[in-house]
């Protein structure tokens, strides 16, 4: 899964709780057929700062192509609708 480029789509969360390493990502995928096969992936946000924070591709979320990734630290609220990449 080489070059992946997608976007960050929201913080996993619940009624109560925002899960503050998990986020939904939008890579492009159709269905969820297509987003299971990216499972174990790394993927990376870079700040405008050039700050890089590592992340990796935990499970398929919903039937749409999104998918869950856990990051190594929280990404900041400003990293909502911005770009991530496969590393």
């Amino acid at each position: 899964m080489r070059n992946m480029k997608g976007i960050v789509v929201q913080f996993r969360r619940s009624r109560h709780r925002i899960k503050e390493k998990h986020y939904l990502l939008d890579l492009g995928f159709q269905n969820r057929a297509e987003a299971k096969k990216a499972v174990g992936a790394k993927v990376a946000w870079k700040s405008s700062a050039g700050k890089v924070i590592q992340g990796k591709v935990s499970d398929a979320h919903g039937n749409k192509g999104l998918v869950r990734a856990i990051f190594e630290s929280g990404l900041p609220g400003q990293a909502m609708a911005t770009p991530v990449e496969g590393a």
